[in-house]
Formats: C-alpha cells, sequence, structure tokens
C-alpha cells in the first residue's frame, strides 16, 4: 500500500523557514524591496543626541553664545578665557583656601548649623543699626545669598578651630568695653559683654590666622594645574 506523501502548503514552507537577516555594526543598510533606509543601533543614538544637544543649544543659546554686537558673535568661551586671565588665579586661591579649611573642620569635627549661619546673619545685620536689609548688604558686597553664607560659614569655622585655644578674660572683655564702647550696639551690660567677648574672639584669630593657615598649607597637598 502506497503511502500518501503530505502536502506542504506555501505558507506552511513560510511560516517554518526563519529568514536570516544581517545588518552591518556601523553603516545604514538600504533595502531594495522596501526602499526604506534602517539605520544601526549605534546610528539611531547617535541620531538621538544630536537632535538632545541641538534642542538644548536652541533653548540654552547662552551654554554657547555670550553676546552679539552688530552682528558679530562673542562666544562664552571667549568670556570664560578672559575672566580665568582676569581673575583666574585669584579665585583658584580663594577656593583651595575654602576646601583646606572645609577638610581641616572635617578632620576636626566642626561643624556649623543653619541655624547658626542665620542667627549670624542677623548680628550682622543688627550691627547696622537694624536700618539695612540683608539684600542691601549683600547688593553692596556684590555677593549673592550663597556666597555671603560661605563666608561666614568659613569665619565661623575658623573661630571655631583656632579658637578653642585662646582665652578671654573676665578683665578683657571689661577693657574692651571701657576702650571701644562707640563699637557696641547692645545697651544693656549682659549684651554688651557678649559683643566684646566675640569682638575680642575675631580679633584673636585674626592674629593666629596667617601663621595657621601657613602651616595647614605647608602640609597639605596642593597641585595647581591652570595656568
Amino acid at each position: 500500500m502506497a503511502t500518501k506523501k503530505s502536502k506542504t502548503t506555501k505558507k506552511q514552507v513560510l511560516k517554518t523557514r526563519t529568514p536570516v537577516v544581517s545588518i552591518p555594526n556601523e553603516l545604514p543598510t538600504f533595502s531594495p524591496k522596501t526602499k526604506k533606509l534602517t539605520m544601526s543601533k549605534t546610528g539611531v543614538i547617535a541620531l538621538v543626541l544630536g537632535i538632545i544637544i541641538l534642542g538644548l543649544l536652541a533653548v540654552n543659546r547662552g551654554l554657547v553664545v555670550a553676546a552679539v554686537v552688530n552682528n558679530k558673535i562673542i562666544f562664552r568661551s571667549a568670556v570664560n578665557k578672559s575672566l580665568v586671565s582676569r581673575y583666574g588665579t585669584q579665585t583658584l586661591e580663594n577656593m583651595i583656601t575654602e576646601q583646606l579649611i572645609n577638610d581641616e573642620a572635617v578632620k576636626q569635627k566642626v561643624t556649623i548649623s543653619k541655624e547658626e549661619i542665620d542667627a549670624k546673619e542677623k548680628e550682622i545685620l543688627s550691627s547696622f543699626g537694624g536700618n539695612v536689609t540683608l539684600e542691601e548688604v549683600l547688593s553692596y558686597q556684590g555677593m549673592t545669598r550663597e556666597d555671603f553664607d560661605q563666608q561666614i560659614k568659613l569665619q565661623m569655622q575658623l573661630t571655631k578651630i583656632i579658637g578653642k585655644d585662646i582665652t578671654i578674660t573676665d578683665e578683657d572683655v571689661t577693657k574692651y568695653i571701657t576702650d571701644n564702647p562707640s563699637t557696641l550696639v547692645a545697651t544693656d551690660s549682659d549684651g554688651m559683654k557678649k559683643e566684646a567677648r566675640e569682638a575680642l574672639m575675631t580679633q584673636k584669630v585674626s592674629e593666629q590666622l596667617q601663621t595657621w593657615y601657613a602651616a595647614l598649607k605647608a602640609k597639605a597637598k596642593v597641585y595647581r594645574l591652570m595656568k
């Protein structure tokens, strides 16, 4: 008895046959049948990144162009170069100083809270007689609130680090009040003593600051790469 050959339809062949498509890693390929351009994954990523970058530049044009004067472009890179040339060295030294002081504060477990900074701000404002606002002080000093707070923090760090070895006697306080009555804002005895003690501490810290910082800097590892 002859066995019947099973008929395989064209649809079944197409279902069981897996097409193999090879796409290069870098270059886009062109399919003559579909007439469509097929890009590799790398190409797609590059295209998306390019669109994002162009979008950012369109929204934030100041990232590249600083100004346009009579149809002439002043690029931000030129502004940055000029700033570095004029003020770069001093700015870098200030940043190195701040970093060294912050590192020493961490080493000695000296912390300055936001409440302490706010309280010191109020003291500074009150020293002007209460007729000056913080905004006016910032405008006069050419500083932002962040810069102002950072300067206060550094001063308080130095006071806690250097001041821990400084002794101020009651006789020192009394003498200061007698010699400098016009510099004190407070009118009551306790307030004047507090102001006098803080003023004396600031004075003595300032006297020791240069020697202290020179020793701190001498044992630090600082490499200056910017010219």
